[in-house]
């Protein structure tokens, strides 16, 4: 494909050619006034006044090439002022090439008849607010190099502005698009503002580059949508979405919070870049070490997520909170969470870390606004990131609601065959109700912290394993201190002796097992280890020794036999979670 944005400049005949009789290196390419030999700008006074006299409004004009001061144009609208309306109406119009050199200002302009500005430049303000154009208009090329202002415009049929270049901010906001919008290859270098426009029966919305923020904030889409945007921030904030609208992003931070969603809607990060986009505006990102062409999504506050996909999407920044049907959200490809602080840290003598799994931003702010207000430390050091925030509000959610937020997201996972990033929001919403001081009881959250610390909430194999070795060492400690008697008991047998032809009876009697005495290191024998190893192997696999034991030994293994099997069936669970698909 071959943009048109290297095509040589157009060619338009008789031209003006001012400023070739005087030796001027470059001459006047605007086109001739009918009738006259000079385009509008180079006419002397007498054939410009007769000319403009000619005019009335609705007239065609066509100025193609031609340069613009805000004088001059300012006196062509004043011409064609409609006296029943007080503003500029024109019919077909031909700005191609034209160069503005003063601030271009088209407010309230009528175009009854196409009106086409390809390739014109802009070079200060242009501002067309409230203009209608009833039929076509093209801006393929054209250059703006000031603020471009289309606030409250009316495109009644279509509009191109393909291969456009906008250096300063451009406004589109309340306008409305009754017909297809185009802005292929468009280059934004700053904020583009599209807030609260009417798109009636626009099929597709770029290949654009934007260098700032593209700003659809209470926009309204009637028709499915095609966006292809490579730009620094989305903002889709209260946008309603029409059904099968699909969203191509590369580098964009995308919010959506508010947004209305009437169908389904997909948004997926573009893996390559599009075609003729040369995104030198973002590109410096992938140089600089950032985050690279991936999309970020910051908010789907008040969002229906039932009608939404996201593909490839980093949600380490994502607001969930004020979603709803957060379980039907489909998440594919590869989906980044945000990850709980790295290295180790202590708490009092004891050296910890926290567990490797994926987070939600809400339980980082929670955490850094529970570290600063609890320890009186500063977030950064505690390793959580503090979210958005006002300096005298409170926290506006707790454990609870959190809780709520990992159990319908881990939902969603497991309905994408997603197990191991179910887990981590299993283990997320555990956590959350360990902390919730209000929606549990103590009874449930002691219970809670038991199965933390033993095996990470059956989601931590490692853990259940070294409780496992644990328990295992107390069982052979005990036993071969207190639980095995010194000697193995030998049956005894009693009797009484009758005279002879009487009945002979013998009571074999086994003693009671001797508790061990003596010093401690008597007790810490090769023997004795193997004999309590024995009696702890079988008990992880509750299966009975059948050796004598003391009485201390008995309700130890006992309790060996409840407490091994279940820590090695945690093991086994964990590790499940982390394999199953």
């Amino acid at each position: 494909m071959t943009s048109a944005r290297n095509e040589p400049p157009p060619v338009w005949q008789p031209e003006c050619g001012h400023g070739t009789a005087q030796g001027l290196p470059a001459s006047c390419r605007g086109i001739r006034v009918p009738g006259y030999t000079a385009c509008l700008a180079h006419l002397d006074v007498a054939d410009r006044d007769a000319y403009l006299a000619s005019l009335a409004p609705g007239a065609d004009i066509d100025h193609r090439g031609t340069p613009f001061t805000e004088e001059l144009l300012t006196r062509l609208l004043d011409t064609l002022r409609d006296p029943t309306t007080g503003h500029p109406r024109l019919g077909q119009v031909q700005f191609d090439g034209a160069s503005f050199t003063g601030p271009a200002r088209f407010d309230e302009t009528t175009f009854t008849r196409s009106a086409s500005f390809l390739g014109a430049t802009f070079t200060r303000t242009a501002s067309f607010e409230r203009v209608t154009f009833t039929s076509l208009v093209a801006f393929g090329q054209a250059t703006f190099d000031g603020p471009a202002w289309f606030d409250g415009a009316t495109f009644s049929a279509a509009a191109a502005f393909g291969g456009a270049s906008f250096r300063r901010n451009a406004h589109f906001r309340v306008a409305t698009f009754a017909g297809p919008v185009q802005f292929p290859y468009a280059t934004f270098s700053r904020d583009v503002a599209f807030t609260a426009s009417r798109f009636e029966t626009t099929p597709w919305l770029g290949p654009l580059e934007c260098g700032g923020t593209v700003i659809l904030n209470h926009a309204t889409f009637l028709a499915p949508v095609t966006m292809m945007i490579a730009a620094r921030e989305l903002s889709l904030r209260r946008t309603r979405l029409a059904p099968s609208t699909a969203l191509r992003l590369r580098y964009a931070k995308m919010d959506l919070a508010g947004a209305v969603l009437e169908g389904p809607i997909t948004a997926a990060a573009e893996p390559t870049r599009f075609p003729d986009l040369s995104e030198v505006h973002l590109s410096h990102r992938l140089r600089t070490g950032g985050p690279g062409a991936g999309v970020r999504v910051t908010s789907l506050s008040g969002v229906d997520a039932a009608h939404l996909t996201l593909t490839d999407m980093d949600l380490s920044e994502c607001r969930f909170i004020g979603a709803v049907h957060l379980d039907q959200l489909r998440m594919d490809g590869r989906t980044v969470f945000a990850r709980p602080p790295a290295g180790w840290r202590r708490q009092g003598p004891i050296p910890l870390r926290w567990s490797r799994r994926r987070t939600l931003a809400e339980e980082h702010h929670w955490r850094a606004d529970t570290a600063t207000h609890l320890f009186d430390m500063e977030p950064p050091a505690h390793g959580w990131q503090t979210g958005p925030r006002a300096p005298d509000a409170s926290r506006s959610y707790g454990p609870e609601t959190l809780a709520a937020l990992y159990r319908q997201l881990r939902k969603a996972l497991e309905d994408g065959k997603n197990e191991p990033g179910a887990a981590d929001f299993y283990y997320g919403e555990c956590e959350m109700r360990r902390h919730d001081l209000t929606g549990s009881s103590w009874a449930e959250r002691a219970l809670l912290t038991a199965y933390w610390a033993v095996s990470g909430y059956g989601l931590r194999a490692s853990r259940a394993l070294a409780a496992l070795a644990a328990a295992a060492t107390v069982t052979v400690a005990v036993m071969m201190l207190w639980g095995l008697p010194d000697q193995a008991p030998k049956p005894q047998i009693t009797g009484r002796q009758v005279a002879a032809g009487q009945p002979l009876t013998l009571i074999t009697d086994a003693p009671k097992p001797v508790n061990p005495a003596g010093p401690w290191a008597d007790r810490v024998t090769t023997e004795r280890f193997e004999k309590s190893l024995r009696i702890t192997i079988n008990s992880v696999i509750f299966r009975s020794s059948g050796q004598d034991l003391t009485t201390v030994g008995t309700y130890t293994e006992m309790s060996s036999r409840f407490v091994e099997p279940v820590l090695l069936g945690l093991a086994v669970l964990a590790v499940r979670g982390r394999v199953k698909r």
